[in-house]
């Protein structure tokens, strides 16, 4: 579950449309394209004028490079030919949310001036344990197609990726004004992969590593940084579970002067957090590491004062971390409170009393990730301040099923009238009701992103015992701008009915524990024309809604589904009507296969056909 505010949006939805764009530059392009041909002309009266497609050529050069929009310039490329041609030309950065749908040759040979790569791997779903470890997605043949074809690339950004220490080996020593590495959920590196990327990178301004697996090599990554001073701006590494060398690491920050973004790991100290701040005030993004006191206070001694050094940090906006945080140190952070637009309490057990104090002074904040410690009471906090909330996300301290969760339809519903410009919420609970949903379908009409994970199967709305149909039935009515969509509770085939008569926008749709039959998978996969990524688990649909969607799968990036009623023979057809898309069968690794039924189906478009690096619990078929 990664827990980063910051991390990278899935979608790409606020551009202005294309062709107003194009008319509001076209006519400076062709001016500009005008003076290009003056200029080739002007060496002697009796040159040709170049052939008209030189021409259009130009003017597109000058026009696609204005566009900056992914989904604008794939409409673009398809045209024609020259069409495309140009704009693979002028494309500086590239987008790849499913590593297997094209070649790392493929990509290299079309797009030739690449200086910034965003590349997913794995589904959505791998972050929640579903999917059996070495299942692919390897870094290792993109860094090397790379290496040969980009000597000049300068951002890589990986999400759910397997990184060797080799791969970024490979990466550190290929390109040499390479400035900017984020990893995201990935595995397969440790800290000497990390020590080589600080030796050999001398103009890094961005090293991230947000919910990644790193393994302790036992070696001091942060020593390797050049000495002298660097080109830092954004430095996180809270994920890295082993210790450091403070002092080395203090040096850094102190020749550092750009670095804008620190997030510290739990081996940090509040104590060793003062010192940083006080090194580095200009920064506007900080992980606070463990917030506890974990070296020894002589007796006599007074600790610093905290307070101080906060307040000290005038452009600070962001703050995260407070893992193994002592509430007591808390008021330490008020003085920031109200320039704070992003706070994330993800791993702070905290009540809402003490939530109370901060949360009442930031009026600016725009995301919020919280733990449901906070209880219901917390979430009235929130709402009766914090009216510029766009984003909201409430996380469980106990994911049991069987637990009585602190968080209910109350808290949903302050928030739903308090804060009226929320657009993106992620709300864990154990209850609701109709009735909130519905009001918050009317109360936050600009919401974009709705995923209310109601915990434990089949959950209903707990004052009427109904069915949850008619508030997610709400949600993609009223909410007219929604893309993303999480269900969960006791839903019927009525819940996808509403679904895919109302959600034309929804791109991406997660579903578990729901639906009576085949009919509920039906109403979608026939009534969504936008969706591209739809997932779902623990729900009764079989073969005949799988066929249903025979008209939209080489639109969609990906359909995943885990746990329902899929026969092997059913995935086959599937495979046989639709050649250039890769149907998967996926079975644990110490999982018997078991005629003619299916445990995991993954199904994605590709330009290149089945992959070669599948493990032999996937079938490919």
């Amino acid at each position: 579950m990664g827990r980063d505010p910051n991390e990278m949006s899935e979608d790409d939805e606020r551009s202005p449309p294309l062709d107003l764009r194009f008319a509001a530059i076209s006519e400076s392009a062709i001016a500009s394209s005008s003076n290009k041909t003056r200029n080739c002309n002007s060496s002697g009266s009796d040159s040709q004028a170049p052939f008209p497609d030189q021409v259009l050529e130009n003017v597109l050069e000058n026009v696609l490079h204005f566009l900056t929009s992914r989904r604008d310039r794939n409409v673009a490329s398809l045209v024609c030919k020259s069409w495309s041609r140009v704009e693979a030309m002028t494309r500086s950065e590239l987008f790849i949310g499913n590593c297997y749908a094209v070649s790392p040759g493929r990509a290299t040979e079309r797009f030739r001036r690449v200086r910034s790569l965003v590349l997913k791997g794995k589904p959505r779903f791998a972050d929640f344990n579903l999917m059996p470890p070495n299942w692919g997605a390897y870094f290792s043949p993109w860094v090397s197609a790379m290496a040969k074809a980009y000597p000049w690339l300068e951002k890589v950004c990986l999400k759910r990726m397997s990184v060797t220490d080799d791969d970024l080996a490979l990466l550190a020593e290929s390109f040499s004004g390479f400035k900017e590495l984020s990893l995201i959920c990935c595995e397969g590196f440790g800290t000497s992969g990390l020590a080589i990327v600080a030796s050999k990178c001398r103009k890094l301004r961005v090293l991230d590593l947000i919910e990644s697996e790193v393994s302790d090599d036992e070696v001091e990554w942060i020593s390797f940084f050049p000495e002298g001073e660097t080109c830092l701006e954004s430095l996180i590494f809270d994920c890295v579970e082993c210790p450091l060398n403070f002092e080395v690491l203090e040096r850094l920050v102190i020749r550092s002067p750009f670095l804008k973004k620190l997030r510290l790991n739990r081996f940090l100290s509040i104590g060793q957090l003062y010192r940083l701040i006080t090194r580095a005030p200009q920064l506007t993004h900080l992980g606070t590491g463990s917030f506890s006191a974990l070296e020894f206070v002589a007796q006599g001694e007074h600790e610093p004062d905290y307070a101080s050094a906060f307040a000290a940090c005038k452009s600070l906006t962001c703050l995260s971390g407070f893992r193994e945080i002592v509430p007591d140190y808390l008021p330490a952070i008020y003085p920031v409170c109200a320039n704070l637009t992003s706070l994330n309490f993800s791993y702070a057990n905290i009540t809402a009393e003490q939530l109370k104090p901060v949360i009442s002074n930031c009026h600016k904040l725009q995301i919020f990730w919280v733990l449901d410690s906070i209880c219901d009471e917390g979430l009235q906090a929130v709402a009766a301040t914090c009216k510029e909330l766009r984003e909201l996300r409430v996380f469980p301290i106990d994911a049991r099923e069987d637990s009585e969760g602190p968080v209910s339809e109350v808290g949903l519903q302050a928030i739903s009238e308090g804060c009226r410009k929320l657009q993106s919420i992620l709300y864990f609970c154990q209850r609701m009701t109709n009735a909130a949903v519905i009001a918050m379908s009317k109360n936050c009409p600009d919401l974009v992103v709705f995923r209310l994970c109601i915990m434990g199967r089949h959950r209903p709305d707990h004052i009427t015992g109904e069915p949850m149909d008619e508030g997610f039935g709400a949600i993609v009515m009223n909410c007219k701008k929604l893309t993303r969509l999480a269900v969960s509770g006791l839903l019927t085939d009525r819940a996808f009915s509403y679904i895919g008569k109302y959600g034309k926008l929804v791109r991406t749709l997660s579903v578990a524990f729901a639906g009576d039959s085949d009919m509920g998978l039906k109403y979608v996969l026939e009534g969504c024309p936008r969706l591209q990524k739809l997932e779902i688990r623990d729900s009764p649909f079989g073969d005949a809604a799988l066929r249903s969607g025979l008209h939209h799968y080489y639109n969609m990036r990906f359909l995943w589904m885990s746990s329902c009623r899929l026969s092997r023979q059913g995935c086959q057809e599937i495979a046989q009507a639709m050649p250039h898309l890769v149907v998967e069968v996926i079975r644990s690794e110490d999982e018997e296969e078991i005629d003619d039924y299916v445990e995991t189906l993954y199904m994605y478009r590709s330009l290149e056909g089945p992959r070669k690096d599948a493990p032999k619990f996937v079938s490919i078929l």
